[in-house]
């Protein structure tokens, strides 16, 4: 290793990154063709919030390894290169790379067993289930191998092959995770086939399991509810009205697409993304990054709604140019030129902050049975987050969910930013005139396109675990799942009941 890549490695383990892009740069500047010098540099700038610089880096690292594994037979480091441009969801250059890491060693079980994954996240199952079957051909006892060939088998309706499959796992050694990746794919199989009985019997196994997984164990399960009584109590109207100062500078407003988990909002993006004015920003840290500048401005001190109160004029300006810049950096200067929709779900939890900073921005809400979205979380794995670990217990997950879904019918009556809310079953039932609404909202003219959403969405890579759903036409089967398993809403249905009846369903 040179002395400038030790230099920004150390800058990186200190979490300084700006000096290590300093020394990087200049790891580049003395071996332009360096594959880990360019990886290096690559990476930093994409955590530097320069993700086009970084990946343009990172492309040409990938082709210098390409070169080094054809002469080397090695191709991890490759596989290795593939998977850090998976990490900034560059899935079509990180299949070129694995494409050529299985032609150069179409022995290594590691190479098809990401080649299937990459595939998948591109919605080309039928190609992953090959790749899949060549992993599984030289490692057939697999857990993890035999769990993905079940999935893609699924996928492409083998259901009866999948089950099997998986339960051919459970008789065998496995980790853990294994089976609780088990168990969750096993639910989600038997849904789809109609064997309902058996449904939860597996998805409360794989929720005693995640207790035991690492990644779980250590999140903050007390961080959300604690922010959410938090917001509860201190963000109200004054506040929003202390904040509503004039924007002293020709900074537009964004467009925020909230909701809980697998309530529709992917489907809103990929429908409103059809229309040629619009660009979407996907899942994206955007607020929550304006968020933690704020912390730092406060020097670290106070409730989120307190720091705001303190704020001044050229606080909230400092704020509102930080969100933008940050946009700019992620996506480009073409954002300029557009509508600019951030969809991030669960910026739900930070209406509040929104409404301060971006008095005028306008909100769409995305409303679902709460029925059929607490048993879609239950049934979905997800990495683990202070969030997304409650969604692993039927409780914890109904608890969670109600008081959300509390924040927002509180505060939404306080907003001073305008909102519309509509109902995903409205949106499957009469999908036209529900999403001429949102367009209307927007102030944008219908287009055609919107129609025919999903075969935009099939050919692009989404972040949102709906990946698949929204590459496939409109379907009914998801509205009112519920009905399948009522019995287990029993002990829980009282919590459910509040806004069951807020938002009119029966």
């Amino acid at each position: 290793m040179s002395n400038y890549l030790h230099l920004g490695q150390t800058a990186i383990n200190s979490r300084n990154t700006a000096e290590a892009v300093h020394w990087f740069e200049k790891a580049v500047q003395e071996s332009p063709n360096n594959a880990q010098a360019l990886a290096c540099l690559g990476q930093a700038l994409c955590w530097d919030d320069k993700p086009n610089q970084g990946l343009k880096l990172l492309h040409k690292a990938g082709r210098q390894l390409i070169k080094k594994a054809r002469k080397s037979k090695d191709t991890q480091p490759l596989l290795a290169m593939a998977e850090q441009l998976q990490f900034w969801n560059d899935y079509p250059n990180s299949l070129e790379l694995v494409k050529q890491a299985v032609q150069i060693n179409k022995k290594d079980i590691r190479g098809f067993q990401i080649l299937a994954h990459t595939y998948s996240r591109l919605n080309k199952n039928k190609l992953a289930l090959l790749a899949s079957q060549q992993a599984l051909k030289k490692a057939p006892d697999s857990a993890i191998l035999n769990i993905q060939q079940a999935t893609l088998e699924a996928k492409e309706g083998q259901h009866d092959l999948a089950i099997n499959r998986l339960k051919s796992v459970l008789n065998k050694p496995a980790t853990h995770e294994e089976l609780f990746r088990t168990h969750k794919e096993l639910a989600i199989i038997l849904d789809k086939k109609g064997h309902y009985s058996e449904v939860f019997q597996h998805l409360n196994t794989a929720s005693e399991l995640s207790n035991l997984l690492p990644e779980v164990k250590k999140q903050d399960a007390s961080e959300i509810p604690n922010m959410l009584n938090c917001y509860l109590t201190e963000f109200n109207r004054e506040l929003f009205n202390h904040c509503a100062n004039p924007q002293t500078k020709d900074i537009k407003n964004p467009v925020f697409i909230i909701g809980f988990l697998r309530s529709g909002t992917t489907l809103t993006q990929e429908i409103l993304d059809t229309h040629p004015d619009t660009f979407i920003s996907d899942e994206t840290d955007l607020v929550y990054a304006m968020r933690e500048e704020l912390n730092k401005l406060s020097e670290y001190k106070g409730t989120l709604p307190s720091q705001l109160k303190k704020a001044t004029p050229q606080t909230l300006e400092h704020l509102r140019q930080f969100y933008w810049d940050r946009a700019v950096k992620k996506h480009g200067e073409k954002i300029k030129n557009s509508l600019f929709i951030d969809k991030t779900t669960m910026n739900t939890f930070d209406i509040g902050l929104i409404n301060c900073i971006f008095p005028q921005a306008k909100v769409i809400f995305v409303m679902r049975d709460p029925r059929d979205v607490c048993l879609s979380c239950f049934m979905q794995v997800m990495t683990p987050t202070s969030t997304t670990i409650h969604l692993l217990n039927w409780e914890k997950l109904i608890n969670l969910y109600t008081h959300t879904l509390e924040w927002w019918i509180t505060i939404k009556k306080q907003l001073t930013l305008d909102y519309h809310e509509f109902r995903y079953e409205d949106a499957i039932s009469n999908f036209e005139p529900t999403f001429r609404e949102v367009f209307n909202f927007l102030g944008l003219e219908w287009t055609a396109a919107a129609n025919d959403f999903h075969l935009r969405a099939a050919k692009k890579f989404i972040s949102s675990p709906s990946f698949n759903q929204v590459s496939q036409p409109l379907y009914s089967s998801s509205v009112a799942r519920w009905k399948h398993y009522e019995k287990e809403f029993t002990d829980v249905n009282s919590k459910l009941q509040p806004i069951i009846q807020a938002f009119h369903y029966q």
